[in-house]
This record gives structure tokens, C-alpha cells and sequence, in this order.
């Protein structure tokens, strides 16, 4: 008599793991570029925010994306993703070394197509690397896996910003020559997790017997997720989520900018300009979300999420108080509630859903764009001399406004 055994799948994990990493280097990485953009390519605060339009709007694909996945199955739509994340950081390199003596309005163009690349690639990812994290080991591991990729996640979004500043900025002036050799090493990198996952066993994701094992079947659900309301306020809830999340690091170097004697020097280390000051937000991130993790099952989700609301409202709203570096670190610090907000209101977005649970997701991902849109935004308003960084940063109390009534309004809506 033969007993079936359970597959080993550490290694698989670990690559799938490595690529959650890299989901959260590249985004983080892609906002850490503002500075050097506007100070390497001489742009205006609105043009510098095209770096997040260019990423962030490659979200508008996600519900495209979802159908493919359905189509072609997650291992597939995993290594098209880093396929293309890797093949943008190569058009990335090819087309900036090869045109360094052009007009920079154009050499910034071919900086933006190739992120707008490296961005699809990146939202496919998104769309499969938490599923295979679940399902990578046995079940009742599923919920240590996902802390770990999602810590890993987190490291790498503190990571990110000390890449660009010691390798593409480093102690020089910035230009766009600093570009292509770190890219092209990213995107070598990336295709060889690529090359790998193509002869790596990973299993197969059945999400029906999922929701069968889950009692799903049980319950009534409407014909269509497009007649959930509480689903596109949810979309939305991630839209202006997402100008909190970006809209600190993105405003950053205007506020350094109007305020230029800035500067601070810890352990030794001096920290003068906005990117060098990126780590401490992002590092507010990810204890957040460890803090988070220990405390998310002792609390209801919209307690929680009305008090890092609050708790980041009060933050940017300390920092108009102060000046100088203790306005900079009180700004700063609202990402230690910003960081699990986006959890909380992509679950309530999810609620009561069943089988429509995955066409759901791919509507609420599509909330990204937000940051795409609302940062340029702010840009366009640090621009105007009338208004400026303060009324720009100000603009966020109306995001928080809107995910504060999704919390307790928009994602009941329609549900009994």
C-alpha cells in the first residue's frame, strides 16, 4: 500500500517570495525617482509626478489582466509578468544609453515608456503572488506565509530608497547616465527568476474548490459583481488611499524645495535631501504593518482603520504646527498608520461576495490609478504660485475624508 506525499515546495516559495520582494522594490523604487527626475532631467513638481503617472497608471489594466489570468492560468500570467518587468528595465537601458546626448525632454519620455512597461509586468504579478504564497506548504501555514512575504514586501519598500540614493544618485549630480547600468542589472536579475519559475513545479490554484471548502455555495449571491455597490466604493476607497500612501514621498522634494536648509545628521550619517528621508517613511511602514499584524485580530477592522485614519489625519495636520525637520518627521510618521489601510479597505471592498470574489479584486485594484492621477494633481497645485506645497499636502484631508465614510458608509451599501 502506497501513501501519497504531500510535495516539497520550500524552493518554489522561496523565488515566489523573492518576487514579492521585488513587487515592493520596484514600486517604492519608482517613487524614490522623483527627485532624481526633476533635478536630471530639470522638470517642473506636475512633470516630475509623471514618473507615478507612468507606473501607477499601468493599473488601469488590472481587470484586463484578471481575464488573461483566467485564461492562461496563474503559473503562466507569473512568468509573463517578470518577463516584462524585466524586459522594461532592458528597453530602460537600451534606450537611455543610446540617447544620453539627445534632448532630455526625450530621454525623460523613454524613462517613462519603459517604467509604464516594468509597471504592466508588475501589476500581473500582484495579481498572482499572494495566491501561490497561500497555497506553497500546508494549509494551516498559509497565514505565516503571507505575514512573511508581506514583511518582506515591507523590507524591501525601506530598501528601495537607499538603492537609489548610494547607487543611481550617490554623491554626484544627478543625470541621466546614472540610469542604465543599475536597470539593466535589475533587469537581468529579474529574468533569471524568470528562466527559473519556467522549469519550477508549482500547483495548481482551484479557486472553486476553495469556495466549495469554504461553504461559499451555501449562500445566495446576485448574478453579477457589478451589482455590488459596496465594490466600486471600495475601488474608490483605493483610489484616494492611494494619494495617502504616495502622496508624503511624492511631495517630498517640493517641500524640500521651499525649504532648502533642511537637514539632519544621526549616528553620524547626514540626511539633506528628500530621498535620504524616504527610508524613514517607508521604514514607518513596515513597523506598521508588523504592529498591524499582531494587533488586526484583536480589533474590528473599521475601529482599526478609523484610528490610523485619525492617527495619520492628526500627523500631516501636527506638521502645518511646526516647522523646519520636526514638520518633515511629523509628515513622516503618518506612514506608521498609513500602512495598513490598504488591507482594511480592500477586505471591506470584498465583503459578501463568494464566487464574484475574484472579478471584485481585479474592480478594486483598479482604485490604483489613484495615484496615478491625484499626485500629478498635487503637482500641477505646487506648480501655481497662488497655492503651492502647503495647499498640495492639504488636499490629502479630503482623502481621508472619503475612506473615513467608506469605512462606515460605502462599504455597507447594498449589503443586507
Amino acid at each position: 500500500m502506497s501513501t501519497k506525499q504531500t510535495p516539497n515546495y520550500t524552493f518554489a516559495l522561496i523565488i515566489v517570495i523573492a518576487v514579492c520582494f521585488l513587487i515592493g522594490f520596484v514600486t517604492t523604487m519608482n517613487n524614490s525617482m522623483i527627485e532624481f527626475c526633476k533635478k536630471a532631467f530639470d522638470l517642473s513638481d506636475a512633470q516630475g509626478q509623471l514618473v507615478n503617472t507612468a507606473f501607477y497608471g499601468a493599473y488601469a489594466m488590472s481587470i484586463p489582466f484578471g481575464f488573461m489570468m483566467s485564461k492562461i492560468g496563474y503559473k503562466k500570467t507569473l512568468i509573463l509578468g517578470l518577463a516584462v518587468v524585466g524586459l522594461g528595465f532592458i528597453i530602460n537601458w537600451a534606450a537611455i544609453s543610446t540617447n544620453l546626448q539627445a534632448d532630455t525632454a526625450v530621454v525623460y519620455a523613454y524613462f517613462l515608456g519603459s517604467m509604464f512597461v516594468v509597471a504592466l509586468g508588475i501589476v500581473m504579478l500582484q495579481l498572482v503572488a499572494n495566491p501561490y504564497v497561500m497555497v506553497l506548504g500546508a494549509p494551516e501555514g498559509g497565514a505565516f506565509r503571507m505575514t512573511l512575504s508581506q514583511a518582506l514586501n515591507s523590507v524591501a519598500t525601506t530598501l528601495a530608497p537607499i538603492f537609489i540614493g548610494a547607487v543611481i544618485i550617490g554623491d554626484q549630480i544627478p543625470t541621466p547616465g546614472a540610469v542604465p547600468a543599475p536597470y539593466l542589472g535589475l533587469g537581468i536579475f529579474t529574468l533569471l527568476l524568470c528562466v527559473i519559475l519556467v522549469f519550477l513545479k508549482l500547483p495548481e490554484i482551484k479557486e472553486e474548490e476553495q469556495a466549495e471548502a469554504a461553504g461559499g455555495v451555501e449562500k445566495e449571491y446576485k448574478s453579477s459583481v457589478f451589482k455590488y455597490p459596496h465594490v466600486w466604493c471600495g475601488a474608490l476607497g483605493i483610489f484616494f488611499y492611494m494619494g495617502l500612501e504616495i502622496g508624503i514621498p511624492s511631495m517630498l522634494p517640493a517641500y524640500f524645495k521651499a525649504n532648502p536648509d533642511l537637514g539632519i545628521t544621526l549616528f553620524g550619517t547626514t540626511y539633506n535631501t528628500a530621498t535620504d528621508f524616504l527610508t524613514f517613511y517607508w521604514g514607518g511602514m513596515m513597523v506598521g504593518r508588523f504592529i498591524g499584524a499582531a494587533v488586526l485580530s484583536k480589533f474590528q477592522p473599521r475601529v482599526l482603520l478609523t484610528f490610523c485614519l485619525a492617527g495619520g489625519a492628526i500627523c500631516v495636520g501636527t506638521s502645518f504646527l511646526l516647522s523646519g525637520m520636526a514638520s518633515v518627521l511629523c509628515m513622516l510618521a503618518a506612514g506608521l498608520f498609513h500602512s495598513v489601510m490598504w488591507p482594511l479597505v480592500f477586505n471591506l471592498g470584498l465583503q459578501e461576495l463568494g464566487p464574484h470574489t475574484k472579478a471584485a479584486s481585479g474592480i478594486i485594484n483598479l482604485g490604483v490609478v489613484g495615484a496615478a492621477t491625484l499626485t500629478p494633481l498635487m503637482g500641477l497645485v505646487v506648480d501655481t504660485p497662488s497655492l503651492g506645497v502647503g495647499v498640495a499636502i492639504c488636499m490629502m484631508f479630503i482623502y481621508y475624508l472619503y475612506v473615513a465614510w467608506f469605512c462606515w458608509k460605502g462599504s455597507k451599501v447594498g449589503l443586507k
